[in-house]
């Protein structure tokens, strides 16, 4: 179900708990199926909770809870937007209106080309750089107005 090398790092998570407690890592399990797979399949999901010896309804609990996984195969980009109160006062707002707008979809949506999806995301700890945003769930941006979103999109779109 996964790469021997997604294996290798789950099982390098699990020796960070006690032996009966492997539930502890069933988010790093998670992330790391979801950083082979690129989104968390009924199948995967199913996988890791018999991997962890958890029911596969509590895996599902976690994975339905967190914003950071993809239930749904995300395009090449998964743009989440903060759109929390400290961003919303700096302009959260704004800029997941004008990304709506530049992109062509609404939260949850992926455009038509498969390039980008949008989400809607809670606070990133980033209050001071907002509004902010997160590419892959890896790479956070600061100070997003309308001039920064248009580079980023037109960087993201050159990598292709």
């Amino acid at each position: 179900m996964l790469k021997k090398e997604s294996i290798q790092k789950i099982n390098i998570e699990l020796k960070k708990y006690p032996k009966d407690r492997k539930a502890s890592a069933v988010m790093a399990a998670l992330v790391i199926a979801q950083d082979e797979k690129g989104w968390l399949e009924k199948d995967i999901i199913e996988f890791v909770g018999r991997y962890l010896d958890m029911p596969s309804i509590a895996v599902w609990e976690v994975a339905t809870f967190y914003n950071m996984f993809n239930l749904a195969k995300p395009g090449r980009y998964k743009i989440t937007i903060c759109t929390n109160l400290p961003c919303a006062l700096s302009g959260g707002g704004n800029a997941a209106n004008y990304l709506k707008e530049s992109l062509g979809v609404e939260f949850n949506e992926t455009t038509q080309d498969g390039m980008f999806t949008l989400k809607e995301g809670e606070c990133m700890g980033a209050c001071g750089d907002a509004p902010v945003c997160l590419i892959n769930d890896k790479s956070m941006r600061s100070f997003m107005g309308p001039e920064k979103i248009d580079k980023l999109l037109a960087d993201l779109k050159a990598q292709q």
